[in-house]
């Protein structure tokens, strides 16, 4: 219980942290009344579209939380909203953050000229993002497991009604508050990036390519809903989808732990190890993340104006990568040494220290391959513009073969890494290495919520035509933003890779397997799971056809509303669009398309379950797992390298095309946004919602295994099947 105590100690100082950084933040000036004015639009857009949202969202919750309620475990349903509950809090901190701090970063560049306090303020704003995700996670975590007096290994629950499946309660309730993060997350991504890349790619369109104005220019009529859709996903999408990674990690941990144990001999001293080591390493991940972040907010306020930017953030990461290193060592000493260890840990206590190690060193990777690939500045992007010169087929052609190169690199990277991990330490150890890597989420969600303030900031100083040192300051913040996001996606990415085989050890082990002593048994399981796994992986492709379609559809929608509103007067600059109008058609649009890709990522695995059986279901994982990793991974590189090589001409960089007004500037700049504009749906739309659709099956079909085995159209058919036969079996004997 020491353990638990001091999770809601950390608890409460991170929240502490958070709520003195949004008080301090709050208290500083927004800077003219057209700005004000404008931070309030952007404010109020992006808290009517979720509050909007969440009239879809919560009746959806209470129909699963009813289910699980139920019929498999009597407060499952509980803790599935207790999820939704804490990761909407954390979202509504985040993005409160996120809208107070753009305006205010744009003043403090405005007023001080300083690169130094004006990123200070950035990372203020970002820290409440990012040090709420650890915070509410572990929370409910130590909620959940203090309240159940810990995890008895003897316990079991059922539903309120009692269908004959019993499941460990404490594994159970776990498993559904990770489920709740998760389904939360999924909303948020999926109605979130419809809402941003539809009004980005629409505004692109109509600014950029029909009327060749610079980004954010006032007079476009959609960039005010671009700037409240980097608010709804940016901000609050990516702190729905790292906490629900965050929590998914630990719960796979200790519900593998129990299996392990309970496999071993229901030793509770290793039990007791196992459980608090995962815990321990979030407590620590979050000290560290506020250790880094704290640091630079006061070197930045009390050192030199002119800094490197990215070097500072970059400590920041440091720090917590390098304190969590060393406590996962200490702890993985004092957890594990003089305890009777299974096999499965080949090298002792150190093995746990070594998949830890291993879970950090596959973000580093991860994180290199993703910026290498995407970097304006390195020879992937540099060889885009080149193939652009020639027009978009070459654009999009070579940015598709660079993705696809990120892809099997970044995946050859992760599997190697479990492997490796596998060899010195199990299914534990693969659970550890998910667990270390996303136990730095607040950091590294901080850095990433920064981007899009220094975004929307620049945005700001542009749509109130500020000075132009106002926007090279809030420009020199955003392109290290673009270089955070990138970080975040490949966390995402390589959590989501760790978390699902971590999932998927603990769907095995949470059901009895079929007798496979027989060849003819061992063939028959190895066909279903492969025809489940042809089936996950088609489903994916079913996503992103969705997903995609549906942005697209939002953005023509979009597109076509904004080039209406560009009269005469709104070009001359002597009225202002009706930005409001546009947003409200965008959240409709958002609304509109959310639903479906939620419900069926969340009934897919119950149909597949209740018709086919477990081991179907076990193929089906395993195959969106297979399709799902390296496609994220594929749509964020493609997504990004287009991006930024649309950058790199903007710059003024490509030798040849610097004058902006020349007819072969603007020919390679209009293929370039081309380019851009079809990347975005990939990158922040498609690529950042397959990590959470593959975690969330996954969870679902957690708890609901015990179920599946019970009941399955397949078996009852085979059951039938042969009764028939049985009773045929003496009239077929008489006529032979």
């Amino acid at each position: 219980m020491v353990v638990y105590l001091l999770t809601f100690v950390v608890v409460a100082i991170a929240l502490t942290f958070v709520g003195h950084n949004y008080l301090r933040l709050k208290s500083l000036d927004e800077g003219s009344e057209d700005m004000v004015w404008l931070s309030g639009v952007i404010r109020s857009g992006a808290n009517k579209f979720v509050k909007r949202e969440y009239r879809i969202i919560i009746p959806t919750v209470l129909i699963v939380a009813a289910v699980y309620t139920l019929f498999m475990e009597y407060l499952s349903g509980l803790t599935c909203i207790l999820g939704v509950v804490l990761s909407s809090i954390a979202c509504k901190i985040g993005l409160s953050g996120g809208t107070y701090g753009n305006v205010r970063t744009t003043n403090m560049a405005e007023q001080t000229k300083s690169l130094a306090k004006t990123e200070s303020v950035a990372l203020m704003a970002g820290s409440t993002s990012g040090i709420s995700v650890p915070a509410f996670g572990m929370l409910g975590i130590g909620i959940i497991i203090t309240a159940a007096g810990g995890i008895k290994l003897e316990a079991t629950s059922h539903g309120l009604i009692n269908l004959g499946h019993l499941c460990n309660p404490v594994t159970m309730r776990l498993m559904t508050y990770s489920m709740g993060c998760s389904i939360v997350g999924m909303f948020h991504r999926v109605a979130g990036g419809n809402f941003t890349k539809a009004a980005d790619i629409s505004a692109d369109i109509v600014g950029k390519v029909l009327h060749h104005l610079l980004e954010d220019d006032f007079r476009i009529p959609n960039s005010v809903a671009d700037f409240i859709g980097d608010c709804v996903n940016d901000i609050l999408g990516n702190i729905s989808d790292l906490l629900e990674s965050f929590v998914a990690t630990p719960v796979a941990a200790i519900t593998i732990a129990v299996q392990i144990v309970i496999a071993t001999g229901r030793d509770y001293v290793l039990l007791d190890s196992m459980t608090k080591y995962p815990l321990l390493i979030c407590i620590f991940g979050l000290v560290g993340s506020m250790a880094g972040v704290g640091y630079v907010q006061w070197k930045n306020n009390h050192g030199k104006d002119e800094i490197d930017p990215e070097a500072e953030l970059n400590k920041a990461t440091y720090i917590a990568v390098g304190f969590v290193v060393l406590m996962s060592l200490i702890l993985a000493r004092f957890c594990f040494g003089g305890v009777n260890l299974p096999s499965s840990f080949s090298k002792g206590w150190i093995s746990v220290w070594v998949a830890s190690v291993l879970g950090l060193l596959t973000i580093v990777i991860i994180s290199i391959i993703t910026e290498y690939f995407t970097s304006p500045d390195k020879k992937p992007v540099k060889d885009l513009v080149e193939a652009a010169k020639f027009g978009p087929a070459f654009l999009f052609t070579l940015g598709d073969a660079i993705a696809s190169h990120a892809a099997f690199s970044s995946v050859a990277a992760i599997a190697i890494s479990m492997f490796i991990t596998y060899v010195f330490c199990g299914s534990y150890g693969i659970a550890i290495g998910a667990v270390s890597m996303l136990s730095v989420s607040g950091v590294i969600v901080t850095i990433d919520a920064f981007g899009p303030v220094a975004d929307n900031a620049g945005g700001i100083a542009e749509s109130c035509q500020l000075p132009s040192w106002v926007r090279k300051i809030t420009d020199a913040l955003d392109a290290v933003g673009n270089v955070t996001a990138a970080i975040g996606k490949g966390l995402a990415i390589a959590g989501a890779a760790y978390a699902v085989v971590a999932l998927i050890m603990t769907y095995i082990g949470s059901y009895k397997l079929p007798d496979l002593s027989s060849s003819e048994a061992l063939a028959r399981f190895l066909t279903i799971i492969l025809i489940g796994a042809i089936a996950g992986g088609g489903i994916i492709e079913l996503f992103i056809s969705i997903l995609t379609k549906n942005t697209i559809k939002a953005a023509q929608v979009m597109a076509k509303a904004g080039q209406e509103m560009m009269d005469d007067e709104v070009m001359a600059g002597t009225k202002r669009p009706d930005y409001v109008k546009l947003v409200e058609l965008q959240a409709d649009q958002s609304l509109r398309y959310m639903l479906m890709p939620v419900v069926l990522t969340m009934i897919i695995p119950p149909i597949c379950g209740f018709v086919f059986g477990p081991e179907f279901v076990l193929g089906f994982l395993i195959g969106a797992a297979i399709m799902a990793i390296p496609r994220a991974v594929f749509m964020a590189v493609s997504g990004g390298a287009w991006d930024n090589a649309k950058k790199r001409v903007e710059s003024g960089e490509v030798e040849g095309y610097t004058d902006k007004d020349s007819v072969e500037y603007q020919t390679l700049h209009d293929t370039t946004v081309q380019g851009d504009t079809a990347g975005d749906t990939r990158k922040d739309v498609v690529g950042v919602d397959l990590d959470i659709v593959i975690k969330l099956m996954s969870e679902s079909s957690n708890t609901l295994v015990p179920a599946f085995q019970s009941y399955n159209l397949a078996n009852m058919v085979a059951v039938q099947s042969s009764q028939t036969v049985m009773m045929q079996l003496p009239h077929i004997l008489k006529i032979a």
